[in-house]
């Protein structure tokens, strides 16, 4: 019985993570429920750029990074050298996580991690074997692709339906099954 309700929480768990994770790569917009909450201090590491890369040169071993959000976000440039850890995470419009040093007058990134969303406490993702086990066992679910529709034209897993991120905020009540004993799943591309 434990189990029966842990996957009946998955779904919605996948959905509330697919959400904030922000997989239809919409910046800048944020939603009442995000406005309504109060005012958390987090302590903010000085030497720490968190945001999307908005180009990389490798010839001039540059990073620029969009740090802040709204009219108070604001492009940051830092130098990478052979010492850079993790500079596969620097791509063009993935989120990624910059620990930055000081040397004379320019930064230099010594560590770059991918920016992950963050699940609700207590629940945890779904990875690929998983996922895999539950296709091989032939468990009843609805699999949702929700990049955009042209990627999921381009080419999506068997089985899954296309509810991009928008139409699902948007009309989540008619493209969400109506059958809510059944497992739902969501994928989408990035790190997420």
């Amino acid at each position: 019985m434990k189990i029966r309700s842990f996957i009946n929480f998955i779904p919605v768990a996948l959905m509330l993570a697919l959400i904030m994770s922000g997989c239809a790569q919409q910046q800048g917009a944020t939603t009442a429920s995000q406005e309504a909450k109060p005012a958390v201090a987090e302590k903010k590491d000085p030497f720490v750029l968190k945001g999307p890369v908005v180009g990389r040169s490798n010839k001039a071993k540059t990073i620029s990074i969009t740090v802040g959000s709204g009219a108070a976000a604001k492009t940051m440039m830092v130098r990478f050298d052979d010492q850079t850890e993790g500079i596969e995470y620097a791509k063009k419009g993935e989120a990624a996580i910059i620990r930055w040093e000081q040397r004379g007058e320019d930064k230099f990134a010594t560590v770059i991690k991918p920016k992950l969303a963050k699940l609700p406490e207590g629940v945890t993702e779904i990875n690929v074997d998983e996922l895999y086990q539950l296709l091989e066992d032939q468990v009843p679910m609805t699999l949702v692709d929700a990049r955009p529709e042209l990627r999921y034209n381009q080419g999506h897993l068997p089985t899954a339906v296309s509810i991009p991120v928008p139409k699902l905020k948007e009309k989540k009540a008619e493209v969400l099954p109506q059958d809510k004993d059944k497992l739902l799943v969501f994928y989408c591309g990035g790190y997420t």
